[in-house]
């Protein structure tokens, strides 16, 4: 049978998240079908077909799924679960909001945040803040699963999918979409950045975050932070990096006065380069490190954006 990935989209586009789950989705079957449930959503459904290994898109295109309001979403889902072994999102709010409500219908048990696919049946991800990796098997006739999207390489493009157009289910009126707030900012979006730049308690208040700015600059980086920091009200609660925050997984994520938490490293210890700043050496951020500096950050970030000049 085959594999069914919900994309997220804008209507325009497609996120990230979901090209990393087609790598996911297709370690799981030889088919795979990407569902885009949106309104006016014909881009984001060419984009779909150009991903590498997607044999067909599904568009459903009705004006209940312009916001992407998870119950309409999940009756679309299950409007056409009966011919797919695997449905997977990836564990982003919006997939964490849809395969809920689809694995409840469908009476079977969801897998969440996967980072590996052993077999069609076998699963691993992690637990206890990223401490464990747990291997789940499911004899569930269908497989409801979230993909942490970290864990997978994003699928390339160079596709060329059939694009079937499918009839809509009716708006299940439950909810309604009322307004959204959407954070403007001029660097990268940070569970897409490449290159992270990160500050924590040890940046002493919002302001001293400035300190900051001129080395993610010059470097082209977002700006993160650790729960501690977001806890104080130094910055927004959209920076933050953790296992109740975003998962990042960038090529370089720069650590600045960050202890290291168990809940911050779970959520960045997977970049491919990891460098602390911290004046305390035995700090547990250095034990994920590949370099560490220790020092007064006010003195370090300076010097280190000098260099880069």
């Amino acid at each position: 049978m085959a594999v069914l990935v919900i994309a997220e989209h804008d209507n325009a586009s497609l996120k990230g998240s979901t090209l990393n789950t087609v790598t996911a989705g297709a370690a799981c079957g030889s088919e795979l079908h990407i569902l885009v449930a949106g309104h006016n959503c014909g881009a984001a459904a060419q984009a779909a077909a150009q991903v590498a290994g997607v044999a067909k898109v599904l568009v459903a295109d009705a004006a209940a799924f312009a916001d992407g309001l998870a119950e309409n979403v999940a009756a679309q889902v299950l409007a056409i679960a009966g011919g797919y072994s695997h449905i997977l999102a990836p564990a982003t709010a919006y997939g964490k909001n849809i395969l809920p409500r689809v694995a409840a219908k469908l009476d079977v048990g969801q897998i969440s945040e996967i980072t590996k696919v052993d077999a069609p049946d076998t699963f691993e991800r992690p637990i206890y803040a990223g401490n464990a990796i747990a291997t789940v098997q499911s004899s569930d006739p269908v497989k409801v699963i979230t993909v942490r999207t970290t864990g997978f390489d994003a699928a390339a493009a160079g596709g060329s999918a059939a694009i079937e157009n499918i009839a809509a289910v009716a708006d299940s009126g439950k909810s309604a979409f009322v307004g959204r707030e959407v954070a403007k900012s001029d660097r990268p979006e940070l569970t897409a950045a490449k290159v992270i730049v990160s500050g924590g308690r040890g940046m002493g208040s919002g302001d001293n975050f400035k300190i900051l700015e001129p080395l993610a600059d010059r470097l082209g980086a977002a700006m993160g932070a650790s729960r501690a920091a977001v806890d104080a009200g130094f910055v927004p609660n959209d920076w933050q990096v953790g296992q109740t925050g975003k998962i990042v997984a960038p090529q370089l994520y720069i650590a600045v006065g960050i202890s290291g938490a168990i809940q911050h490293l779970a959520g960045m210890k997977d970049s491919k380069v990891i460098v602390a700043i911290n004046k305390d050496a035995e700090a547990p951020i250095f034990s994920v490190a590949d370099y560490g500096i220790v020092g007064d950050l006010f003195e370090i970030v300076p010097q280190l954006v000098a260099e880069l000049g």
